[in-house]
């Protein structure tokens, strides 16, 4: 939701060294994910008598915090993740950013932290992006620029309440193609082991401490030679609910999509919002329902489910070739990309670049 507020204006504080072109583009050639950052990063600072104040555009560059900082005890942190798009035409476009925006604010809410009032966040986007716009990389390679958006408690107190000090940081990496050498379906692990929420926890809130949790079970998923993990239901441990960092969808024989209901365990993707909405216009009947690992196995072992995919921003959408798990392991259909995960794929990816109508008007232009 937006709460309307006077505007408060970003001091523009850049850099007095720019990079050369040159130099630039030798950082955009294979920028990898999460290595290459902007010049440039946006901060606002929030405390309790003041609210939302001190927003400034400055260099990219390290935060000096006291060790009793807040949120390296108590974890009272949230972020978003969306990226800027290269259009043909050269302009630069996001995609659904006010959903980010949103998103951002309930998890806020969920931590007890004050809520970004989404003018200011979408302010804060078009200052870093008119600014630091040739970080943008072309097209051509499904290159983009990813924009992190941070919240975190700035307090330096040792005690478990919530901070009166915050800091919103937004920063930019440049990111190259999640596969460069083309698609290949990921091997998934189905851990029965760890949980990732529970109900009544932060499931559906885009918080540090969820990730930080997850990531001993993607160890685990690694050393069974798997790419990712699959995180079961907290009660019964036998319900699907998402990957790592991803939403899933199983794709049946008939042309329907299903993926797992959203019940506050489940991260409520963007990605995962729009490919629901997209279905109708791919001649596909989208689900929201429960799946169980027994109704996955047994329909993709008779042939009634024939795909699967994850989906985020990061990797739009991943096909999944092979399930493994404690109980043994299953191909989902020839163990290769399927022709309805890749079709979703590319209606996605050719909306967020501009090669096809944006009929449902989810693109932002900036400039």
């Amino acid at each position: 939701m937006s709460t309307t507020l006077p505007p408060l204006a970003i001091e523009l504080s850049p850099t007095a060294t720019r990079l050369g072109a040159a130099e630039r583009a030798a950082l955009l050639t294979d920028p990898g994910f999460g290595r290459v950052f902007t010049e440039h990063m946006v901060t606002i600072r929030h405390t309790r008598e003041r609210g939302w104040h001190q927003a400034r555009l400055q260099p990219y560059g390290p935060l000096a915090i006291p060790p009793a900082t807040l949120v390296l005890h108590y974890a009272q942190a949230v972020f978003e993740g969306l990226k800027a798009y290269r259009q043909p035409d050269g302009g630069v476009s996001l995609f659904r950013p006010e959903r980010n925006a949103v998103r951002f604010q309930r998890s806020a809410e969920r931590l007890a932290m004050p809520p970004l009032p989404e003018e200011l966040f979408m302010e804060s986007i078009r200052v870093l992006l008119e600014t630091d716009r040739d970080w943008v990389p072309d097209a051509a390679s499904e290159a983009s620029l990813y924009l992190r958006p941070l919240l975190f408690a700035t307090d330096p107190f040792l005690g478990v309440r919530p901070g009166t000090e915050y800091l919103y940081c937004l920063m930019a990496c440049a990111v190259g193609s999640y596969f460069p050498r083309g698609v290949k379906p990921v091997t998934v692990w189905v851990s029965r082991e760890y949980t990732r929420a529970a109900p009544g926890g932060t499931g559906e809130a885009k918080c540090a401490g969820n990730y930080a949790a997850s990531l001993v079970a993607q160890a685990q998923a690694v050393e069974r030679g798997c790419d990712q993990v699959v995180w079961l239901d907290a009660v019964e441990h036998r319900w699907v609910e998402e990957m790592g960092g991803m939403n899933i969808f199983f794709v049946f024989a008939d042309g329907t999509l299903v993926t797992p209901a959203l019940t506050g365990t489940l991260l409520p993707g963007v990605t995962r919002e729009s490919i629901l909405a997209l279905a109708a216009d791919l001649g596909l009947r989208a689900e929201e329902r429960r799946i169980s690992t027994d109704e996955w196995r047994e329909a993709a072992r008779s042939g009634r489910m024939t795909e699967a995919f994850a989906c985020g921003t990061a990797a739009v959408v991943t096909p999944i070739g092979r399930v493994k798990g404690a109980d043994g392991e299953f191909t989902l259909g020839d163990g290769e990309p399927g022709r309805i995960t890749m079709g979703v794929r590319a209606a996605l990816l050719d909306l967020q670049y501009g090669r096809a109508p944006d009929a449902h008007g989810w693109m932002h232009r900036i400039f």
